[in-house]
Formats: C-alpha cells, sequence, structure tokens
C-alpha cells in the first residue's frame, strides 16, 4: 500500500513542484514590487534608510527568478506535458494551452531583463535603467494572467484571495507612486510671497535718522505728549 502511494507521489511529484514553484515564484515578485514601490514613495523617508532595507528588495527580485527557474525545470522534468526547449521559450509552441503559457514566457523574458539591468544598475545610464525597471507592472500583469489562465489553483478561494489582495496592493502604491510628484510639482510650482525689503539708505542717511529719533525722544515735547 505504501508503496503504491510512493510510486504515484513520485510520478506527482514534477507537477507538485511546478505549481508550488509558480505560485512561490508570483508572491516573491509581488513582494519585490511591494517593496520597491514602498522604498520609492514617502511611505518611507530615503534619507538615512539603512541599506539592508535596499538589499532587500534586490534579493526578493533574485530570489523571484531562481523560482522561475526551478518552475521551469520542473515543467521540463513532468511527462503529462511534453515541454522541450522550444514550448518553454517560444510563445504559442506550446500544444498544452498555448495563450497561458505565452503570458508566463513574455513574464519570464521582462523579469530576466529587469534583473539583469538591476544587477548593472551602476554600469547603465540612469533613464535607461529606470525605462527597463518600468516593465516591473507589466510584467506583473503577465504573471498574473498566466497563472490564472494556466495554474491548476486557480479555483482555490484562498489564492483568489491572495492574488486579488496582491492586485490591490499594488494598485494602491502605484497611484500614490504616480500621483505624489504631481502634488510636490504644484506646491512648489505656486508663488510664495516676497518679502518687501525697505530700501538700502546710504550711511550718512542711517546715522541722520538714527540722530533725528534720538532728539525725538528727548525732546520735552515728546515727554509732554507721553
Amino acid at each position: 500500500m505504501n508503496a503504491v502511494v510512493l510510486a504515484e507521489l513520485n510520478g506527482k511529484l514534477s507537477w507538485y513542484a511546478t505549481r508550488a514553484s509558480g505560485l512561490i515564484a508570483w508572491a516573491l515578485v509581488t513582494l519585490s514590487i511591494l517593496w520597491g514601490l514602498a522604498l520609492s514613495t514617502r511611505l518611507i523617508r530615503r534619507r538615512g534608510i539603512p541599506a539592508w532595507l535596499l538589499d532587500l528588495h534586490k534579493f526578493l527580485g533574485t530570489l523571484s527568478l531562481v523560482f522561475v527557474g526551478v518552475h521551469l525545470f520542473a515543467l521540463w522534468a513532468d511527462n503529462y506535458v511534453y515541454f522541450g526547449g522550444r514550448e518553454l521559450f517560444i510563445p504559442f509552441a506550446s500544444p498544452w494551452r498555448p495563450g497561458a503559457v505565452a503570458w508566463g514566457i513574455a513574464a519570464t523574458y521582462l523579469l530576466v531583463a529587469i534583473q539583469v539591468t538591476s544587477w548593472m544598475m551602476k554600469r547603465l545610464p540612469r533613464k535607461l535603467w529606470h525605462s527597463i525597471h518600468l516593465l516591473s507592472i507589466p510584467m506583473f500583469v503577465f504573471s498574473t494572467i498566466h497563472g490564472f489562465t494556466s495554474g491548476a489553483d486557480n479555483k482555490n478561494l484562498a489564492i483568489q484571495w491572495v492574488a486579488l489582495t496582491g492586485g490591490l496592493l499594488v494598485f494602491m502604491l502605484l497611484s500614490f507612486r504616480v500621483l505624489a510628484p504631481r502634488r510636490s510639482r504644484r506646491v512648489s510650482a505656486t508663488p510664495r510671497p516676497e518679502r518687501v525689503r525697505e530700501p538700502e539708505l546710504p550711511e550718512t542717511a542711517l546715522r541722520a535718522r538714527s540722530a533725528g529719533a534720538a532728539a525725538t525722544v528727548d525732546s520735552p515735547d515728546a515727554a509732554i505728549s507721553r
């Protein structure tokens, strides 16, 4: 009995690994994007921020790439549906749900581009790195669509709630990130009232003014008026 269960488990091990690695990769991608958005907004003050908080964002992105690699290897090792190099890396080449698999392939390419340019950030122009890094949002959308159209756990209520919560958090932080600079520009664009400065007088005029004020205070008429 145990041998039969073990044999059945071994036959489905690659399929379980495929499902688990795909879910973990999506969760890591979501956490990496959320942490990156939090660091780029005023929710976390960047002045004096510890270095490990920035390294955590990079670590989550790298770890998500590792689990995507595990996901691809598990698909290749699975015998239920054949996945070779062509099926894994060329969109619409898979005979099994080609559209759903194509979303995952596109998300994988974007993730690789984002991570490679992140590792080479100091050697790349700032604008180029930033433009490629903005592809994190399409990558998140593609991977989410891939998970819901090809995953076997898309009908699981817990996974649906986790995906919905992650999507809402990404949308909220992204909206805050986009709208915050506009508000700051409007505030900075508002003209401030300038202080009216008195005209500078030559030194002789200042002495004469101070002497006249002293004479006025010391005069008898001033004392009577008080």
